[in-house]
């Protein structure tokens, strides 16, 4: 049986990229209460309503303890070794009957959440040698590392906004307030955007909904989903015309900045104003603000990520913080010194992407994983190499990832499929056997990749504060399990190698001296790093680099193609991530939050009433949901949130929800996609949207006379 202390523990809490300190306090043999940790040098105290949602998880009846086989419709629970044994043999039979490429892996986006399988499923997943790997990283910020990779040398060379020391906080397609930072691990944002205003300085958010950070905001735009692109050009031109460029310290080691002069001079303010739906005037201003200001930098998140142009939105933020003095500089975009590096021991001008090609599609590896748009391709299409078996880690495709119905369909033919994961969601509902790893309070944790993220250079190892029931397993115990019985060898464990990063890392730290400091270390603020950190094959940036260029083609044959009438954009909540935590209590009370946002003008011309439930249809699919008539949303766009959808067979819809919702991406189309970086283009699809009573009727009685 599992015990609890008393007493009061501190750990980081890991539900989010927040990784907020909590104070933990265990009586009577029962957790009592968590609360910020005052102490914690990343947060201080700062607390969102995840983290007392950590107890509901840990008590969740439905999660899985120990293994399960599916029996038809049912589950047995299986012995741990009688599980593995069946898993290995599983993936041995399918690579012998189909190739190594005949067994694909997936990895949500809670593995890297989870040190235990960040750091320990690496082993497991190469003795599988197989090249259909993909992740849910191609959903939503494939373009972040394809840029830092093409600009700066390496996938996890990306800059953050230094949030603490900026004048102007330029936002474009994030909603901080609500993600607690998406590649900006910087807990308490709502005070740190106070602070901002409160020393004279100005936040300006360019988005297509009114979302909680534009609220907060001293400026709110709306702009045309996919049309950031041409916006960003738009500020770059206005600073290369007002003769503002200015690289600093960067100039010895730039190249590129004629050819990124030329590459703007088309996209005036007045030649994007229509596409874009901001006037010339307001660009120009916004540009001339954010070149006069002591400290700015520019952020773009999920919005500018998941568009058909989401490769060349993150190079022009990250080339307009460049040319106007704020790249590497305080209160510009700067890089972490994590204790932890990730990156220590990458050599300059090694190759990341391109290596190899998809099967069905053609579709360039990066990082050795595919686009996940084209999973269901390689599961579906027949020929050599087809995927006849899945291994899925911590993830819910089905509702993650696009066209979530043709993959619900192809996860049912497929030979064996076994889920590293502690429920039974509207993906693993498929697997043949599930292995659930323990989890939360339960295990060991360092925040190996968020250090990478975070607007402070801190650190902090968190202990696990309830023993292991008997027949429970450590993620990594599950991975080195089945690793040993494919190959008959073991690994590092995750704390091992967690030691040896931190003693070989830039402070000389290690776990014991963590311990002793339960609250975390504070190393500073960010520091500039360049051009020591450089890893670009000449150790000099590239500011306009070759496949950026290459594909602002594709880009300006956009600039006149037609407006849709309607198109849907997703939405980010403080009070789930992605598909998680839909099954706790405390943080699901209150109304629907699964609602399709609509303008006014958008409702009325369609005959939509507040209250309604409507249907919603795309190319892929149709939903329906009810309506929320809001000017927060512009005129022409709709809002979904991203996530929900718990009604499909075969799966208990959480408790905890007001109602089960449906999934945006059973509208999203695995076709359509970023060309350049090949991540998932799930904005601004277009969609009809009429009252779900009309979209009942025949087909002939809606059909005008």
């Amino acid at each position: 049986m599992a015990i609890l202390h008393d007493g009061t523990y501190y750990r980081a809490c890991n539900l989010c990229e927040a990784i907020c300190g909590l104070e933990i306090t265990v009586a009577n043999g029962a957790f009592a209460k968590i609360r910020g940790d005052t102490r914690d040098p990343l947060s201080h105290g700062h607390i969102c309503p995840k983290g007392n949602a950590l107890l509901d998880l840990h008590a969740d009846p439905a999660r899985l303890r120990r293994p399960v086989r599916r029996s038809g419709d049912s589950w047995e629970e299986l012995d741990w070794d009688d599980a593995l044994d069946l898993v290995a043999g599983e993936l041995a039979t399918n690579v012998s009957a189909g190739g190594d490429d005949a067994v694909a892996i997936y990895q949500g986006n809670p593995s890297v959440h989870n040190s235990g399988t960040l750091l320990g499923a690496g082993g497991f997943l190469r003795s599988l040698k197989t090249k259909n790997r993909f992740s849910a990283t191609s959903v939503d910020q494939l373009p972040h590392h394809r840029a830092a990779l093409e600009m700066f040398g390496h996938p996890l060379l990306l800059p953050i906004p230094d949030v603490d020391r900026t004048s102007v906080f330029l936002i474009m397609g994030a909603n901080p307030l609500a993600s607690n930072g998406s590649i900006l691990t910087a807990p308490g944002m709502r005070e740190r955007m106070r602070a901002i205003g409160e020393r004279g300085g100005r936040i300006i958010t360019i988005d297509p909904r009114r979302t909680e950070t534009a609220r907060a905001s001293h400026e709110h735009h709306f702009i045309r989903p996919g049309s950031d692109a041409f916006f960003l050009l738009a500020l770059v031109h206005v600073i290369f015309q007002d003769e503002r460029v200015d690289l600093g310290r960067l100039s010895p080691f730039v190249d590129g900045v004629t050819a990124l002069h030329d590459a703007c001079a088309p996209y005036a303010p007045e030649a994007v104003a229509a596409i874009t739906g901001i006037a010339a005037e307001t660009t120009r201003a916004i540009a001339r603000i954010f070149a006069r200001a002591p400290h700015a930098v520019a952020y773009g998140r999920i919005g500018l990520s998941t568009q058909p142009f989401g490769g060349l939105c993150q190079w022009l933020v990250n080339a307009l913080n460049a040319i106007t003095g704020n790249l590497d500089e305080p209160g510009g975009a700067m890089w972490p010194t994590p204790a932890l590096d990730l990156i220590a021991g990458a050599k300059r001008g090694q190759t990341y992407a391109g290596r190899y090609r998809s099967r069905v599609r053609g579709l360039a590896e990066f990082q050795r994983e595919f686009p996940v748009a084209t999973m269901v391709d390689e599961m579906t299409t027949p020929g050599t190499g087809r995927v006849r078996a899945l291994v899925t880690i911590a993830g819910n495709p089905v509702l993650s990832t696009p066209d979530g119905n043709a993959l619900d369909t192809a996860l049912a033919d497929l030979a064996f499929y076994v889920a590293i994961d502690p429920y039974i969601n509207e993906t693993t509902r498929h697997a043949h056997v599930i292995l659930p790893p323990a989890t939360g309070f339960e295990v060991d944790h360092y925040d190996a990749i968020f250090h990478h993220f975070a607007v402070r250079n801190t650190a902090r190892y968190n202990e696990a504060i309830v023993s292991l029931e008997d027949d429970q397993r450590f993620d990594w115990q599950i991975f080195d399990g089945l690793r040993r019985r494919i190959t008959g060898t073991s690994g590092m464990s995750p704390h091992e190698r967690i030691d040896a990063g931190l003693r070989s890392g830039p402070y000389a730290t290690s776990i014991a001296e963590l311990r002793a400091h339960p609250h975390g270390i504070d190393y500073g603020p960010m520091n500039s790093v360049l051009p020591e950190r450089l890893l670009t094959a000449n150790g000099r940036i590239a500011l306009a680099p070759a496949a950026m260029l290459g594909d602002l083609a594709r880009l300006a044959r956009a600039l006149d193609a037609s407006v849709a009438p309607l198109v849907l954009v997703g939405r980010r909540e403080l009070r789930s991530n992605n598909s998680w935590m839909h099954n706790a209590p405390r943080l699901m009370r209150g109304d629907d939050r699964c609602t399709l946002m609509l303008h006014p003008d958008d409702a009325a011309t369609r005959g939509i009433c507040a209250g309604d439930r409507v249907s919603v249809s795309s190319h892929s699919g149709r939903i329906e949901v009810p309506v929320e008539i809001t000017r927060d949303v512009m005129v022409g766009v709709a809002s979904l949130p991203h996530g929900y959808g718990h009604a499909r067979a075969g799966v208990r819809a959480p408790v905890a929800v007001a109602s089960p919702g449906a999934s945006l991406n059973d509208l999203t189309d695995s076709l359509r996609l970023d060309e350049l970086t090949g991540n998932a283009a799930v904005s601004g699809i277009e969609i009809d949207v009429r009252s779900a009573r009309a979209a009942r009727r025949p087909l002939e009685a809606r059909t005008p006379s």
